[in-house]
């Protein structure tokens, strides 16, 4: 097949695998590559080392897929309903982690579909696919393939679907026709996102900082959440949807019916208090399919004992006493904090009596400052 009929049937068999929409790219060095460049040497990566450590394989989509000609650029809408109301002791889960899968799985399994599509017609091609674990800027050569423009929330826009949606990409070592880039921007004057942030994470338009994001501090920081941003985090215990929630394009996005990414009732909202009764391998039982296993039970319950010290329910506090004396320090220190929020006596004694059998050197310095 010639590359203008290939790409035609490479589209239809990527509708029939799964995939919403798919646009074609050259691969070629990324426009933004200097922005991303600029971006790490600012630091706005924050603990997301793996970043730093392959900033030159970005370079190039050489780098993911060697003598890479062309990259196919794939979407899952995953939006089913409106957020739940949050109640006493219940927290924010960001709607893509509402399933019952994690969407690594789902999309991989569809990668490789269309993959073996793809190898019958051309059975001597070298072909991966991806999804967002592969040093490949998938925004910016989404762009390319005409699938939106990015928004000055950084994220996918595309005026049809919002941007509700994960990106795959396909990377393929022969040519096919690509579509015309996306050239204009439709954000306008629009500053939603960017004034909605609930912890100014946006340095400006289309810039992220995301040691200040919730998202990045509930589910990539490995470490105690930085208490200047402990409140703002409010009710979020994985994730955050606020600059998507108040995007004007994603107020007509399409329900997906995939049953995958329909709401689990026990994550739509997440019950806090149970989470602190959970043991590891507990854990790993109930989520070790979603997406919110990549915390660990450590990070959830560190973010689960600061959404309880926001909400300020007098019910919370045999559970984050429980949580003081965790086997981990992550959670121990955030549950010190959060009981230091209701500034009850059992709650101060509790803290007080922890500081006397302690031993973690970050715990102690966690505990000795709400305690003063």
């Amino acid at each position: 097949m010639q590359p203008l009929q290939l790409s035609q049937s490479i589209k239809s068999a990527a509708k029939s695998s799964g995939f919403d929409w798919c646009g074609i790219c050259a691969a070629v060095a990324p426009p933004g590559l200097n922005r991303f460049q600029e971006w790490l040497e600012a630091g706005f990566h924050g603990r997301m080392e793996y970043m730093e450590r392959r900033s030159e394989a970005y370079a190039h989509p050489r780098h993911v897929l060697e003598g890479a000609k062309s990259i196919i650029m794939l979407t899952v809408g995953y939006d089913t309903q409106p957020p739940a109301k949050i109640g006493n002791s219940q927290g924010r889960v960001s709607r893509y982690a509402w399933g019952e899968a994690d969407y690594h799985d789902l999309i991989h399994a569809r990668l490789k579909t269309l993959k073996k599509q793809i190898l019958e017609w051309k059975p001597e091609a070298s072909v991966r696919g991806v999804i967002d674990t592969a040093p490949l800027l998938e925004r910016e050569f989404a762009v390319l393939a005409g699938l939106g423009w990015q928004g000055k929330n950084t994220l996918l826009l595309n005026k049809q679907v919002g941007s509700l949606f994960f990106l795959a990409a396909m990377l393929v070592d022969f040519e096919l026709s690509p579509d015309p880039a996306h050239e204009a921007s439709h954000c306008g004057t629009c500053r939603a996102c960017l004034d909605a942030c609930p912890t100014d994470a946006f340095v400006g338009p289309n810039i992220l900082d995301a040691t200040q994001c919730i998202s990045y501090l509930t589910i990539e920081l490995k470490e105690p959440i930085p208490v200047s941003l402990r409140k703002p985090m409010g009710d979020w215990v994985f994730g955050c949807d606020v600059c998507q929630e108040v995007c004007p394009w994603n107020r007509k996005s399409p329900r997906t019916a995939e049953p995958a990414f329909q709401p689990r009732v026990d994550l739509h909202p997440l019950e806090l208090l149970a989470l602190f009764d959970l043991s590891d391998d507990e854990f790993r039982s109930r989520f070790r399919k979603t997406p919110l296993w990549r915390p660990r039970r450590r990070g959830i319950l560190r973010n689960a004992a600061i959404v309880l010290g926001n909400q300020g329910n007098p019910q919370a506090i045999p559970a984050l006493i429980k949580g003081l004396h965790d086997e981990e320090p992550l959670v121990r220190g955030a549950c010190g904090w959060a009981l230091h929020q209701f500034g009850t006596p059992h709650a101060k004694t509790a803290i007080a009596e922890r500081l006397l059998v302690e031993s973690d050197p970050a715990v102690i310095a966690e505990l000795k400052n709400v305690s003063r």
